[in-house]
């Protein structure tokens, strides 16, 4: 089928009709294949119910020395509803750093993040304790089901874990397994490594970046509205990576379906 071809047909089904031929291949097949799943059963009956995607901003400088210390400056969620495929809420906060409290002028550029903004901002482990206490009001891990979910492997296996690690408390179990966006992508559409980066997904899915590149909560928007189309075009994003011991694993696909734990606050290491 032409791409016109596709489109036309998708447009008949509703459905979303942006993205290169690939994608819109891949999401009519998905229609097909869902519409059998629902005469058969009544799909989502196990999946998470919300998911969390979180896209930290650290302190970086230009050329990024290898014995550089990342330290989080931007804790962001953005609260995917699984059910209705919407955005239901956000929560951000800013994080003041410790071992190099003063930012460098590449990572102000970068990030939008001010000087003045962090120097006013809670440390680290008063922004986690707020980060737990705005998922607990949402009663995720109790009441609902859901997962952590990154572009990439580095927010949790690099950015979270070396924090922690700064702070001198404990790595969170709730951000112990999530899902790369990354991987999932890669894996659902049949793209290279080299095309899934943020601004490429959107492009491919028929969408621009909205918001400002390399704010956080921006960011992480962007990556919820990935997150949304690879769901309605039938991918079940499922954790794929954990963290074991301080190193980053892979998880089966075959592995079951389990969501994160109820969040609480970590204890300081000793």
């Amino acid at each position: 089928m032409t791409r016109d071809e596709l489109r036309s047909k998708l447009a008949e089904f509703k459905l979303e009709t942006r993205g290169v031929k690939d994608v819109l291949k891949k999401r009519l097949k998905n229609y097909y294949k869902k519409q059998k799943l629902m005469q058969k059963e009544a799909i989502n009956g196990d999946y998470y119910d919300y998911i969390c995607v979180v896209d930290f901003e650290a302190t970086c400088e230009e050329g990024n020395p290898p014995e550089f210390m990342h330290e989080i400056i931007e804790f962001p969620i953005v609260l995917l509803n699984t059910h209705t495929l919407e955005i239901e809420d956000t929560f951000q906060q800013y994080v003041k750093p410790e071992i190099n409290p003063k930012l460098s002028n590449f990572c102000i550029s970068l990030t939008g993040i001010t000087q003045d903004i962090v120097d006013k901002a809670d440390t680290f482990p008063r922004v986690l304790q707020n980060v737990i206490e705005w998922m607990r009001q949402r009663e995720l891990g109790t009441k609902y089901s859901y997962s952590m979910l990154t572009d990439g492997s580095w927010d949790m296996s690099k950015f979270l874990n070396i924090q922690c690690r700064i702070s001198r408390i404990k790595y969170p179990s709730f951000a112990k397994k999530w899902i790369n966006i990354r991987k999932s992508y890669g894996n659902f559409y049949k793209v290279p490594r080299n095309q899934t980066k943020l601004t490429i997904m959107l492009e491919k899915l028929g969408m621009n970046y909205d918001g400002r590149p390399h704010s956080g909560l921006d960011d992480s928007k962007n990556i919820a509205r990935i997150a949304i189309r690879m769901l309605q075009d039938g991918c079940e994003l499922r954790v794929n990576e954990r963290m074991h011991a301080g190193q980053l694993m892979t998880v089966s696909s075959s592995a079951p379906l389990e969501g994160a734990p109820a969040p609480q606050m970590p204890r300081y290491r000793n």
